[in-house]
């Protein structure tokens, strides 16, 4: 017969306490249940303080029957060995290919495995990559859902707070009162950055600066950071750019409404320096912008964002550079330490991207 919730605690205490550590795959075995269950009651134990959790194991933190406290055997130090980290992205191409590196890289220092699966953009593709890891064993979860906006639509995503595993949202973030906001987070700060390049081009003598950035998951903290920097500097503001806010185009279409609004913003409104998302665009930008007569970056300063291939540009361009691999292993390192047992607060880690000054801009 299934045991009740309560019995299934009541059960795994005894056998803790009688044994002084168990691993979480035995336990689950005696019991009947299945890994991600047991996880889910070791995990609810754990936060009460009636057990810790140790690299897979559980470990009784009293000593046991008949033991005084001066012969109980130290707790070991916390080790990954034999973890599995289970990782969902959107694709381990362009930005999150140093993203899963710097994850796999910092899991291996530990001694733990990352196995990954993708989504492909597609949410409702989120759910089975995740099932079938936590099937196959993982541990806990290092989360990149396919939120269009870097953060869940109101009244959605409440899933990602419900595994029963330590989670750990990977690039993506959820407002205040949603579930989700109250796990653990690593991710770029995407503003920052994009108000580091306006401050820099500020520092040039650059009065206005307009941004041109295609529509991603980072998008709003682009331009959110962008404003942010315009308008502590007192710089002049830029005309609108004619995607914000628009449906979604082609690829043909972005590039050219992008060029006819930055050749219109330099000759009809003085601007005189622009950050482009991403240096992909930027790249394929920049000769057409020439071919129009305006020229980088004497006529306008130039500032790509993300860093993939702008040192490849014919007139290099900077760029300002997030920081993924260190992305990947500052969430692989926070998850190990869930795993291990850590009783710290959560943990919201904005990692500041870089800018690496070239070309492009002028200086």
């Amino acid at each position: 017969m299934r045991l009740h919730v309560d019995q299934r605690h009541e059960r795994v205490l005894a056998l803790v306490k009688e044994r002084g550590s168990v691993r979480v795959a035995e336990l689950a075995a005696e019991l009947g249940v299945s890994a991600v269950t047991l996880r889910r009651d070791v995990e609810a134990l754990a936060t009460q303080g009636r057990v810790h959790r140790l690299h897979g194991a559980v470990v009784w933190p009293g000593p046991g029957p008949g033991e005084r406290p001066a012969e109980q055997a130290p707790v070991p130090e916390p080790t990954a060995d034999g973890l599995t980290l289970g990782m969902v992205v959107p694709t381990t191409g362009y930005y999150y290919a140093d993203v899963v590196q710097g994850a796999r890289e910092a899991a291996e220092a530990h001694g733990a495995r990352l196995v990954v699966g993708l989504s492909h953009y597609l949410p409702d593709e989120d759910g089975p990559q995740v099932k079938r890891l936590l099937s196959t064993g993982a541990d806990g979860l290092l989360l990149t859902p396919s939120w269009e906006r870097s953060a869940p639509e109101p009244g959605t995503g409440a899933w990602v707070a419900e595994l029963g595993v330590p989670t750990v949202l990977v690039e993506r973030w959820a407002p205040l009162g949603h579930p989700a906001a109250a796990l653990d987070r690593v991710r770029t700060d995407h503003a920052y950055g994009a108000a580091r390049a306006v401050q820099h081009l500020a520092g040039l003598g650059h009065r206005k600066v307009a941004i041109a950035a295609q529509e991603n998951p980072h998008r709003g903290r682009l331009q959110a950071g962008y404003e942010a920097a315009v308008e502590a500097l007192g710089l002049e503001p830029a005309p609108v750019s004619p995607l914000d806010g628009k449906p979604a185009v082609s690829r043909a279409e972005r590039f050219d409404r992008t060029l006819d609004y930055l050749c219109e913003a330099v000759e009809r409104h003085g601007v005189t320096a622009a950050l482009v998302h991403s240096d992909a665009d930027a790249i394929v930008l920049i000769p057409r912008l020439q071919a129009r007569g305006v020229r980088v970056p004497e006529d306008l300063a130039v500032i790509a964002y993300d860093d993939e291939v702008a040192p490849l540009a014919d007139v290099p361009l900077t760029a300002v550079a997030p920081a993924k691999r260190e992305v990947g292993a500052r969430a692989a390192e926070l998850l190990i330490e869930r795993l291990a047992g850590s009783p710290g607060a959560r943990r919201h880690v904005d990692v500041l991207p870089e800018l690496k000054v070239r070309a492009s801009c002028g200086s």
